[in-house]
């Protein structure tokens, strides 16, 4: 059966999956793997939102953007996982801020605008898992996953931390982040760490649903 090696590990906790709703923003180079581990660990009542098609750009690190060069993000990942659900739209920190979600258990921010994201977190708060900045970086080991407030050697999660202070956010919710020197170029990225960042979000969504208090 599909799911036995699964239920192997996670016995009746994985009847909690199917039901579970999961938000999604951004299917890049995180965002795709978090995405791919969900599903095929037997979640299915999620949606993902994106505006972007795929170019050559994201050959590189994101899954199935192989042949698909030109296509849209969510038609193409809709065909690929058919019981999820898509929402094509940029996201912005207006559109978050006035869009109904229809109350997810579960949202992923894999995107890299800071005001986007400053935005989730005041809108789903305890519920977000945040991807910190995954560019530039050469090897996934030291990966962590804590409280944005504990995030450390981060550019893009001091920006984030510093912009949650400016707007009076008082909250907490997970951040994954690698506290190691970028190097190369700005914009570069590697996906031995870009798919890490996806896997390890993957791995919190469970560990959030089934063994926090």
């Amino acid at each position: 059966m599909r799911f036995d090696r699964v239920k192997k590990v996670f016995g009746d906790k994985f009847d909690k999956f199917r039901d579970i709703k999961i938000l999604i923003f951004g299917v890049g180079g995180v965002g795709s793997f978090a995405l791919d581990c969900l599903y095929r660990s037997g979640f299915r009542n999620i949606t993902i939102v994106d505006f972007d098609i795929y170019d050559e750009t994201n050959l590189n690190r994101q899954l199935w953007s192989d042949n698909n060069i030109g296509k849209s993000k969510i038609s193409t990942l809709l065909k690929i996982y058919p019981e999820i659900s898509g929402i094509e739209q940029r996201a912005t920190s207006e559109w978050v801020a006035n869009f109904n979600f229809d109350n997810p258990d579960i949202v992923i921010d894999a995107i890299d605008e800071v005001d986007v994201k400053i935005a989730l977190a005041f809108k789903f708060k305890n519920k977000l898992i945040s991807s910190m900045g995954s560019g530039g970086k050469i090897s996934p080991i030291g990966l962590k996953i804590d409280s944005i407030w504990k995030t450390e050697a981060d550019p893009l999660a001091r920006a984030v931390r510093t912009n949650l202070k400016k707007s009076g956010f008082n909250g907490d919710f997970k951040a994954v982040f690698l506290p190691t020197p970028r190097i190369g170029e700005v914009g570069g990225s590697f996906m031995a760490v870009t798919a890490s960042f996806g896997l390890a979000i993957c791995s919190e969504v469970i560990n959030k649903i089934s063994y926090s208090n």
